[in-house]
């Protein structure tokens, strides 16, 4: 069954209407083929108009639209071979986060990503997409096996952040996370990042560290969800629209703040309505842009994502008046 999002419901009246002219032209034997080119002429006027406008609360929606395509859908649809690999070797295997070896073209590379799930069953397999510690270190294990085989790392990150249950604080989440963000930074070979989804706080950047970050055009990155925050500064989740504005959480804005490389297109109406297309544009930006990478020494590569990472953001100081002093 379609989910249908609030904005989209005028899309699928008008979708109604035709499909409602056609059947009972035919039944009648009439000729409207004049009325129905107008009508889906209006169809398609309408899907640019509200898919090429959406506010970030809407991109949002999109975002976790339980339809797009996870994780493993990309790895299985860019990769010819791949080899899920388990376990921390500390802990346990956490489900939420996957990963392994497999071919891109010519290019092996390790893969990680986060995991959600379809129905009940498996979203709680998955833990909703929600790593544990044992999550991060299992993606650490794989980061250092790229790093000895010399193989690049790609990561897709979907998440609605990380787990925050009391196991996930008494086997160390903070540190789990700043540990993949310290090791990442000098990670000795090629990273790249594809925010597929929901791309939320530490959860995200547990595996977003990279030379070259990608987000799909109905994709959100942000310190906080929309919800959280309106929690937080207005008492109420009844804000999180407001919240969604003030957080500039959508591609536009981290691409226009400096955050990511490139904002990769969806086809009208979400990644889902076509996942053939977004599949066959990741793949292509993997063997474009890695091939230049791999050229580049290990301390080369360190040195220009510390570079990167060190000059993100900006401030500014202001000098106090005699009025001020």
């Amino acid at each position: 069954m379609e989910v249908v999002l609030d904005f989209e419901k005028p899309i699928l009246e008008l979708e109604k209407r035709i499909t409602e002219t056609r059947e009972l032209a035919e039944r009648g034997g009439l000729d409207i083929s004049d009325s129905l080119s107008l009508l889906e002429s209006r169809l398609e006027k309408l899907k640019k108009d509200i898919y090429q406008n959406l506010t970030p609360w809407q991109r949002v929606q999109l975002a976790r639209h339980p339809q797009r395509p996870y994780t493993l859908d990309y790895i299985h649809a860019v990769c010819e071979d791949f080899i899920e690999l388990h376990g921390d070797r500390l802990a346990g295997d956490d489900k939420a986060i996957v990963g392994g070896i497999g071919r891109v073209g010519s290019i092996t590379a390790i893969l990680i990503g986060q995991q959600k799930g379809r129905d009940t069953k498996s979203r709680q397999y998955r833990n909703f997409g929600m790593p544990n510690p044992e999550g991060y270190r299992k993606a650490l294990r794989l980061m250092k096996l790229a790093e000895k085989l010399r193989k690049p790392l790609i990561t897709f990150i979907d998440t609605p952040g990380a787990y925050p249950g009391t196991h996930a604080e008494e086997f160390g989440q903070a540190e789990a996370i700043a540990r993949n963000l310290y090791e990442m930074s000098q990670l000795r070979v090629p990273i790249l990042v594809f925010i597929i989804g929901e791309g939320a706080s530490g959860g995200a950047l547990g595996i977003g560290v990279g030379d070259k970050i990608y987000m799909l055009e109905n994709t959100w990155y942000s310190v906080i969800s929309p919800e959280s925050c309106a929690s937080i500064l207005w008492r109420s989740w009844e804000y999180k629209e407001k919240a969604a504005e003030a957080l500039h959480l959508s591609a536009q804005d981290n691409l226009k703040l400096g955050v990511i490389d490139e904002i990769l297109p969806e086809p009208l109406g979400g990644a889902h309505k076509n996942p053939t297309q977004v599949f066959r544009l990741v793949r292509e930006k993997i063997l474009a842009d890695l091939p230049p990478l791999l050229e580049l020494s290990p301390e080369a590569l360190v040195e220009r994502r510390l570079a990167r990472y060190s000059q993100m953001g900006y401030w500014q100081s202001k000098t106090p008046s005699t009025h001020e002093v």
